[in-house]
């Protein structure tokens, strides 16, 4: 309590306006995944990323009242000196593709007039199927095996929830260093091991290419997440030329517009890209990309490797991030 009252004293001083100001501008590209009316509902798959419709909805008023909310495509112009930004700048983004962004999200941004981009893991909207981290997550947390043994034959024990996000993890920076067909091979073996596959209908969650043209229709931009959502940082040079070609050229022919705005996945192992990574998002014809890294965007940023802020669980929880990051808070 006395921390929250603390919070709301600097809040309310006008220091850290104030210090934001002697930071020059930046822009804050906030990073989402899923907003729903009940998280609880897919917890066992989509884990923590989810937010609440009515905390989603309370925080994009929030921006369209006390900062300026702009599109990805100014900030590219700005971080590359071609154009200005207004102060407090901010960018909302969404990764892999779930259909609330269309259904939920995006009737909220268009009433608060925010615009948004929309990064699309193509594999998982064509083939209507969750990323692979959530595949693992509901496997890993719904299995009655009492252990797991991997590929390289160590045994993880599964007795405790903290041992099953323990093995969960492990599997994940293993798939996370795939690919394609590998990767598939991989995931769905460890289904198959721990005897849980996720719902056939779980793959309603997922956007059709319908509704991401709807999503550039209403004004929003949508980009590419890579086919696979691998960590383009951890595979070889080959896979992650055609993860940035190929997904470009699928989502190119379903829209019927040039995709020039890419997202990193970050879907375990660290960093989530590299100058390799960097100068494939170039050749590959990408004007933009997003990575996991925290911070702002600011003038004579790499356009390719653009930070981004976590926007927290509550609206009092994103106005402070916010200010304290365009105050020169490390984020």
């Amino acid at each position: 309590m006395i921390r929250q009252q603390l919070k709301q004293a600097l809040l309310g001083s006008g220091v850290l306006r104030l210090a934001a100001r002697l930071q020059g501008k930046a822009a804050a590209i906030l990073m989402y995944h899923s907003v729903l009316e009940d998280p609880t509902s897919v917890a066992d798959s989509l884990g923590g990323m989810i937010h609440p419709r009515a905390i989603f909805e309370g925080q994009m008023e929030l921006l369209a009242r006390e900062f300026h909310p702009v599109s990805l495509d100014q900030v590219g112009r700005f971080v590359r000196g071609e154009k200005d930004l207004p102060e407090r700048a901010v960018v909302v983004t969404f990764d892999d593709g779930y259909v609330d962004n269309f259904e939920m999200a995006m009737p909220i941004l268009d009433r608060a007039g925010v615009p948004a981009a929309f990064y699309v893991t193509v594999d998982c909207v064509e083939k209507r199927r969750l990323p692979w981290p959530s595949r693992l997550r509901f496997s890993f947390r719904k299995t009655d095996r009492k252990e797991w043994k991997n590929e390289a034959a160590k045994v993880w024990p599964l007795g405790s929830e903290r041992e099953r996000d323990a093995a969960c993890l492990a599997a994940c920076d293993r798939v996370a260093a795939l690919a394609g067909a590998e990767q598939e091979r991989v995931v769905s073996q460890i289904e198959s091991d721990l005897a849980v596959r996720l719902p056939a209908d779980s793959g309603e969650l997922m956007m059709t290419w319908e509704q991401v043209r709807g999503l550039a229709q209403h004004g929003h931009l949508v980009g590419s997440h890579t086919v696979t959502h691998p960590n383009l940082a951890h595979v070889g040079v080959e896979d992650a030329r055609r993860e940035l070609v190929e997904s470009k050229r699928r989502m190119e022919a379903q829209i019927q517009a040039k995709v020039v705005h890419f997202s990193y996945p970050c879907p375990a192992l660290s960093p989530n890209w590299s100058e390799q990574t960097l100068q494939e998002s170039q050749r590959a014809g990408y004007e933009t990309a997003v990575t996991t890294s925290s911070g702002l965007a600011r003038r004579n940023d790499n356009p390719l490797a653009l930070k981004r802020v976590r926007p927290s669980k509550t609206v009092d929880g994103l106005r402070w991030n916010l200010e304290t990051a365009f105050a020169g808070r490390a984020v």
